[in-house]
């Protein structure tokens, strides 16, 4: 299945395939060379070559780690069956694959662990993970570093339809056991009656202002989560309410950074010049992004994590699709200026051509966009 003259993806066995509820499993890989495996952060993701249904080059796509950093020797990922949602839609290919063609034994192609979401493990904050349905696979990493390595207060909070598709309960409840100061909240969508006789969630519907506020105390927190577009909108507004400051959430989900911040309205990707007067900075860069076709200016933001982040701030929606330099969609002209990479690219990128998800810049650029 994969193409043997690129030497970035090495073979891994699935040495255990485990069913986590009726849409969720796990898949363990261990190294056919044993000097394969590397050291990774609770929160990165692996990349993995999947079979093209249509012929030619293998898919990439990325799956997060779900088993702890002090795993050595061992990824653990742990994957939704994404299956259609109406006749007229396809299931996904990747998911699908792992799923029901993948079995033990197995060997798999994957790339080293990459990715910007982590844990701070130098904080010394009271922690939140916040997440929703397979969301949950970089908090539960997360969970075991905390557990295993501090004695920092944590909230596992967690959103999921019900008890058939709760993957890792019986885990996550045994870290929380670990340690007096470390609570678990889980919110059932449709919780039944046969769910609450067994008590497994705390509260029901979606989880709300309310729902935190009962279960939190005052404190400085960092927080960090996943889960889909919509979860993670909401629950961004909800934590902003609560009157958490915005660099103290991280997330991590496929999306457009705008999504979450709903200050500027959305414009399409070539605005007029007239539209394009930058906000004002909490103190000056001196550098430019430059939108070439429109002649558009923005003064950028040094805490913005990437270029397509900060366009994405400005109204601006450039094409892409993994935010880890993986997948090459938001390959844009570089017309002038230099960046750097704060995430290494996959793929070399052509000389002229910037992957703006993993760049910043380090003095003004002009974008062919």
């Amino acid at each position: 299945m994969a193409n043997t003259l690129d030497t970035r993806f090495r073979p891994f066995k699935v040495k255990m395939k485990k069913q986590e509820s009726t849409t969720i499993s796990s898949f363990y890989l261990a190294p056919v060379n044993p000097e394969d495996w590397r050291p990774f952060e609770a929160g990165q993701f692996l990349t993995i070559q999947i079979p093209n249904p249509e012929g030619g080059e293998p898919l990439i796509r990325n799956y997060t780690v779900s088993s702890g950093p002090g795993d050595v020797g061992i990824y653990r990922i742990t994957v939704k069956r994404e299956a259609a949602l109406t006749p007229d839609m396809a299931d996904g290919i990747a998911s699908c694959w792992l799923h029901d063609t993948v079995e033990e034994g197995m060997v798999v192609h994957i790339d080293r662990p990459r990715g910007a979401f982590k844990l701070d493990r130098a904080s010394q904050r009271p922690v939140i993970l916040l997440s929703g349905g397979v969301g949950l696979t970089p908090t539960v990493s997360m969970l075991k570093v905390l557990v295993a390595e501090s004695d920092r207060p944590v909230w596992f909070v967690h959103a999921c339809d019900g008890a058939a598709t709760h993957a890792l309960r019986d885990e996550i409840r045994a870290l929380a056991e670990q340690r007096d100061n470390v609570h678990v909240h889980t919110c059932y969508r449709f919780a039944t009656d046969e769910d609450a006789k067994a008590g497994l969630f705390h509260s029901t519907g979606f989880i709300t202002r309310q729902t935190l506020q009962s279960c939190l105390p005052l404190d400085d927190y960092e927080v960090y989560m996943c889960g889909p577009p919509p979860f993670m909108q909401a629950m961004y507004d909800l934590l902003l309410s609560l009157g958490l400051e915005k660099s103290r959430i991280a997330y991590e989900f496929f999306g457009p950074a705008s999504l979450l911040s709903p200050s500027p309205p959305k414009t399409d990707a070539n605005p007029s010049p007239n539209s394009a007067a930058a906000p004002q900075a909490a103190k000056s860069t001196g550098i430019e992004i430059v939108l070439g076709k429109s002649n558009a200016r923005f003064e950028w933001d040094a805490a913005s994590e990437s270029i397509l982040s900060f366009l994405e701030n400005q109204g601006v929606e450039p094409a892409f699709s993994c935010r880890a330099g993986v997948c090459g969609s938001c390959v844009q002209g570089l017309v002038s200026g230099d960046v750097e990479y704060v995430e290494e690219p996959l793929d070399d990128v052509p000389a002229g051509q910037v992957l703006l998800c993993c760049t910043k810049p380090v003095n003004s650029v002009v974008l062919d966009l």
